[in-house]
């Protein structure tokens, strides 16, 4: 089993307060967890965000996910696979933050899992990316996720992860593409709000 990484890595904010630039957005962080992995990546904040918003170009680079397909504007479909094996399930994007921070959850039945990625700038004028993960499974699988051996699985998944999207984006140098938006408890929030629609029937003119 692979220890934590040990190499140049930032050490995230105090939980529950999340500073980015000028903004300060309260959140509820995950304070027990069962992975804690921190990678920093030579490229801005700003493009190591970019790229990690593209989530169809996740199968580029990791050795465990096959597809990714867009489902709705917050949901999106992921197929694992390791040799012939393959699992698809829903993810659930709660919150999101531009260059900052981006929470979900798992929709599948069991195990189910809830994660979150901050991005933090460093000294060096690279990104710090940590990501955690917390396990909560439903019905036997319980006791199978409450063991050390199910934790250590995960952090070497994730950390092996973590590796990969940082080779992936220091070799590209700039992201392959963005998505800006701002997600306020699983809905995406407009920069215009969307003027009320009127009940009475429009007829055709003409």
């Amino acid at each position: 089993m692979a220890e934590q990484h040990e190499g140049p890595r930032a050490v995230p904010d105090t939980p529950g307060a999340r500073t980015s630039g000028h903004r300060s957005t309260g959140r509820r962080p995950l304070r027990e967890r069962h992975v804690d992995q921190t990678v920093e990546v030579a490229v801005p904040v700003r493009t190591a965000y970019n790229q990690w918003t593209q989530f169809k170009s996740f199968p580029r680079f990791s050795a465990v996910v096959r597809d990714v397909e867009q489902v709705r504007p917050t949901v999106t479909a992921w197929t694992l696979g390791y040799g012939p094996l393959r699992r698809r399930f829903a993810v659930e994007i709660l919150e999101q933050d531009p260059d900052a921070y981006l929470a979900w959850r798992g929709l599948e039945q069991r195990p189910w899992h809830r994660g979150e990625v901050e991005f933090r700038p460093t000294e060096s004028g690279g990104t710090a990316i940590t990501v955690r993960v917390l396990l909560e499974p439903r019905g036997a699988a319980r006791i199978l996720t409450r063991s050390s051996r199910a934790a250590r699985l995960t952090t070497r998944l994730v950390h092996g992860e973590l590796t990969r999207f940082k080779r992936f984006m220091e070799g590209l140098g700039q992201e392959g593409g963005a998505w800006r938006g701002t997600i306020r408890n699983g809905r995406v929030q407009h920069d215009r709000p969307e003027p009320p629609r009127s009940r009475v029937a429009r007829w055709p003119v003409g």
